[in-house]
């Protein structure tokens, strides 16, 4: 651990650097500042290319090349001059409006396109489509693989697990049986439809102007499309086209890919809590890692660490989802500064969810099934199996069958014998008395391991 991170503020870039590393190019200051050198050059190269705008001689393949590589290969020292330049300006887009300037300056080919970087452009042109370029990526690249690697381990053990019968408790009380591959793939098939859901949403993006409204663009050229011409750049940066804002795009985009991320780690959390009762229950044991220390004063725990630390960090990463979800599409009139300093802190929210994933992946390698305290659990609790004998007298019609078997089982433990003593006492059929009669807790399953494979 490096000074800078013992002394580190947030434990993003402290205690938990390591596992955020991925996502530390995209939303960190630099990842920021790249973001809209990206913006500023695509949009000087659309410019170039739309033949009404003669004062701007279109650029050769060669040209286009170069300023695009000044994004590509944009470097921590390129960030650090954009810094420098901020500490003149105090104005952080402007600053990577002189950068993009002073190279072009320093190309003799491309010096007299330097004033239209930027052009008609209000700051929060480049910053809405540096910040949805930025989750853009930020997801695709690192959320949505990591979800999937999780999704992938759950699919494993549940297929693994299918058939490993344990005792379901409702209210905490015992229920009727199910497995424990069932029970996580319960949790697949939630995860995978709120990761669907996340994939499909929309990030938009606009790029007209102070107000709006065009007003500079059609000043200086009202022969061009400016309308369409904004549709084309910002779809092909990849993303949705926001026809209709004041001066900053209204996030509601972000606030949807907030909510999903939230839902996604709100099943998580749910996760969490089961596996850790779990293994309370003894249902799961826990792979010992040799020198770790589960308790500073008592020896023999092994604590469910990893399910905890996942607990706590997708808690944190909700609460700043929430916030960004509930803040960010509200701003005073035509603009106000309120939602800069929040989008700022989009990466910690992903980080936290981020941490939480990587908590969750090694947690869930540790554990180990019990098949003997499974077992333990349904051998002592054959009063699971009157649900099966009340469903089948209903069937054939035997007389008030739930308040029969309510008054043999309710609050009291019942034997595997007295339950056979009262279903070799039913009116039914012989063949389905049998049936009745083979039936144990642990294979009082239904199709909890078919239900389990298939997802």
């Amino acid at each position: 651990m490096s000074e800078h991170s013992l002394t580190a503020l947030s434990p993003v870039d402290g205690r938990y650097a390591g596992k955020a590393d991925a996502l530390r190019p995209i939303f960190s200051e630099f990842g920021l500042i790249r973001a809209r050198v990206t913006v500023e050059i695509e949009w000087l190269i659309a410019l170039a290319a739309e033949p009404a705008i003669a004062e701007l001689a279109a650029f050769d393949d060669g040209q286009v090349a170069w300023l695009r590589a000044l994004a590509s290969d944009f470097s921590l020292t390129d960030a650090a001059r954009v810094k420098e330049i901020e500490r003149t300006t105090n104005h952080d887009v402007k600053a990577v409006e002189y950068f993009i300037k002073e190279r072009l300056a320093a190309t003799p080919s491309l010096r007299a396109a330097a004033e239209f970087v930027h052009f008609a452009c209000t700051s929060e042109d480049i910053n809405n489509l540096a910040y949805a370029l930025m989750l853009a990526e930020g997801c695709t690249k690192v959320m949505w693989p990591a979800t999937t690697r999780l999704l992938e381990k759950l699919r494993g053990m549940a297929h693994e697990m299918a058939e490993l019968a344990m005792l379901a408790r409702t209210h905490g009380q015992p229920a009727s049986p199910t497995t424990l591959g069932k029970e996580l793939a319960n949790v697949l098939h939630r995860l995978a439809w709120q990761l669907a859901q996340m994939r499909e949403i929309a990030i938009p993006g606009k790029i007209n102007g102070a107000v709006g409204n065009y007003n500079a663009h059609v000043v200086a050229y009202p022969e061009v499309d400016w309308h369409a011409f904004a549709q084309r750049f910002v779809e092909s940066m990849g993303l949705d086209w926001n026809p209709y804002t004041t001066q900053i795009e209204p996030h509601d985009g972000i606030a949807e890919l907030c909510d999903a991320q939230r839902r996604i780690n709100t099943v998580l959390i749910d996760l969490c809590r089961d596996i850790w009762g779990y293994i309370s229950l003894g249902y799961f044991t826990q792979a010992v890692r040799a020198g770790e220390v589960g308790s500073s004063t008592m020896p023999h725990k092994v604590n469910p660490i990893d399910f905890e630390n996942a607990e706590g960090n997708l808690g944190i990463a909700n609460a700043l989802l929430g916030h960004f979800s509930e803040k960010l599409p509200i701003s005073r009139w035509q603009r106000d500064l309120t939602d800069s300093t929040v989008l700022r802190a989009l990466g910690t929210g992903f980080a936290h969810s981020l941490i939480a994933l990587d908590a969750l992946q090694r947690g869930l390698g540790k554990l180990r099934a019990n098949p003997s305290r499974l077992s333990a659990d349904l051998d002592a609790t054959w009063e699971v199996l009157g649900e099966a004998v009340q469903t089948v007298m209903r069937r054939y019609g035997l007389p008030e069958p739930y308040e029969q078997i309510k008054a043999l089982t309710r609050g009291v433990g019942i034997s595997r014998d007295s339950l056979r003593e009262f279903i070799t006492g039913l009116a039914i059929p012989r063949e389905t008395k049998d049936r009745l009669l083979a039936l144990t807790p642990a294979n009082y399953t239904g199709l909890a391991a078919a239900l389990a494979r298939e997802d």
